[in-house]
This record gives structure tokens, C-alpha cells and sequence, in this order.
């Protein structure tokens, strides 16, 4: 038995042997001999690719210098997007600092060729088109201009279109038949040309700050209050032609970050939101 064990222990190879035993990894031979110095590792560069900059969103605004259009151009340049606006007045009276940085183009929706210019480049377009008139007159300017503009938009690529439109008042919508019918057909139409990517805003009344030349008018000192009172009775706006007449008022601050949402975020839903979910979106934080 010792003559085995003595056996095994002189055939194991030394530990100094061990150590000059090159090791061979990657076809190159590494050594612990101190006295061997090995070729040294080459570490080549990663070839670098030049990936362009994600576009930059360009938002077109209907009626950006009226009450509702002006808080949505401010929402947007505070986000980062590139913005500019079409209305008949052209460049907005607001001697706001935000006015500046916007594209302020003239022209009327009732004639296509005003928006080819404006349309140009343009990823999303949010309208907040509307008045009030004669019937005939309101469905021109709620209805056969925001068309207009619908089709403009769709045969120009255009990806999102936001169409600030109206709640249903239930018996109001008699005595402003013209105007009901202007935003329905308009809202048929941008479901029909943007299945994907169209977005119908229906608040009720909107209240903030108004500006009236160098006027400035609360309409919060009301609609604010109102608009708490009146969400506690939303079971009561089911009751038929009376119901609706309890819609809450809505900040325009909560549109211009819906519709800012909706016209920019590609995973926010089409279809119609309705005022309690203009609510629920702009109390959420956006990316």
C-alpha cells in the first residue's frame, strides 16, 4: 500500500510546473511566467452608427388664438412640440411670451387651399373650430369647415386629429339645431377618416380666464364651484332632455392637457370622450 500511495504522489505534477503551463484562449497563449511577456489583448473600437434624432411632433391648431385654441398652443410649446395655428384672424392679439414661438397662419376653412401651407409637415392637428349663429351659418362653421379640414388633414398623412366638439344639453340642442348638427357631422366624419388615431372631445361649459382685449374675465369665480356641485349629481344627468342639462363645466386647462394628450400619445384610445372623461385623463400624468 505505501509503494501506491508514494507512486501517486511523485507521478502528480508539481505546482511549478503547473504555473508554466501555457493556457491557450481565443488562439492567443497566456502564461504566469514572469519571465514570458504575451502578446497583449487588441480591443477594437465598436463601429459606431449614426442614428438620427426621433422627428420632432408639429401640432397644427384650429382657432388657436380664441379662448380654448390659446391654452392648447401653450399646453403643447410647454411639452416641447412644435406648433402652429390657422385662423381667419391670423396671429393672436395675446401679448403672451408662449405667442411668439408659435406659426400664426391666416385663412378660412371653408376654403381647402388655406391649409395646404399650414398642413405642412404637420403630425397632428387638434380643432377647436366653432361659433354660433344662424343655423345655416353655425353648420357651416361647426360642420363643413371642421370637414373640410378632417379631409385635408387625412389626405395629407396626417397620423392623430383631436375635435374639440360638445356635450349633448339634451333640449338646448333644439334651439341650436345648426350647431348640434355641424358637430355631428363633423364627428361622423373623423371617425370615418381616422379610425385609429381620431379623438372627439365633448365637454360642456368650459370656464378659466378669458381675455377680452386687455380684459381679463374669471369665469372660474363660477364655473369652479359649479363644476364640484354638479359632479356629485352625475346619476341625475341620465334623466332624459333634463339630465344633461346637469353636465359639469370643465377647466380649460383640463382640455388643452387632453387634447395636447390625445393628439401626441399613440396609445391614447380614439372615440369620444365625454366630460367626466376629460376629468379622469387630465388629472393623469402624461409621458
Amino acid at each position: 500500500m505505501r509503494t501506491l500511495v508514494s507512486r501517486l504522489i511523485h507521478s502528480t505534477p508539481s505546482i511549478s510546473r503547473l504555473s508554466a503551463t501555457a493556457i491557450s484562449i481565443n488562439g492567443r497563449n497566456l502564461s504566469t511566467d514572469s519571465n514570458k511577456v504575451d502578446e497583449p489583448f487588441k480591443v477594437e473600437e465598436a463601429e459606431t452608427v449614426n442614428v438620427p434624432p426621433p422627428p420632432t411632433e408639429k401640432l397644427l391648431v384650429l382657432g388657436g388664438n380664441g379662448f380654448v385654441g390659446s391654452h392648447i398652443c401653450r399646453e403643447a410649446l410647454e411639452r416641447g412640440l412644435s406648433v402652429a395655428s390657422l385662423s381667419r384672424s391670423g396671429r393672436s392679439s395675446l401679448h403672451d411670451s408662449w405667442a411668439s414661438n408659435v406659426a400664426w397662419y391666416k385663412g378660412n376653412l371653408l376654403s381647402t387651399d388655406s391649409l395646404k401651407e399650414a398642413l405642412n409637415g404637420v403630425t397632428a392637428v387638434i380643432s377647436c373650430v366653432g361659433g354660433f349663429g344662424s343655423n345655416s351659418y353655425m353648420y357651416k362653421i361647426n360642420g363643413t369647415a371642421n370637414i373640410n379640414a378632417i379631409r385635408a388633414a387625412s389626405d395629407q398623412g396626417v397620423k392623430r386629429f383631436v375635435y374639440i366638439s360638445a356635450a349633448d344639453f339634451g333640449v338646448v340642442n333644439y334651439l341650436l339645431q345648426g350647431y348640434y348638427e355641424g358637430k355631428k357631422a363633423a364627428e361622423t366624419e373623423l371617425l370615418t377618416r381616422f379610425p385609429y388615431g381620431g379623438v372627439i372631445l365633448r365637454p360642456g361649459f368650459i370656464y378659466g380666464t378669458r381675455s377680452v382685449g386687455s380684459m381679463k374675465i374669471p369665469l372660474g369665480v363660477i364655473g369652479s364651484p359649479l363644476e364640484k356641485v354638479l359632479q356629485l349629481a352625475k346619476p341625475l344627468s341620465q334623466i332624459p332632455l333634463v339630465g344633461p342639462l346637469l353636465t359639469p363645466p370643465v377647466n380649460v386647462t383640463a382640455v388643452a392637457k387632453v387634447a395636447v394628450r390625445a393628439a401626441t400619445d399613440p396609445v391614447f384610445p380614439p372615440g369620444i370622450i365625454d366630460v367626466y372623461g376629460i376629468q379622469r385623463y387630465s388629472q393623469h400624468k402624461s409621458n
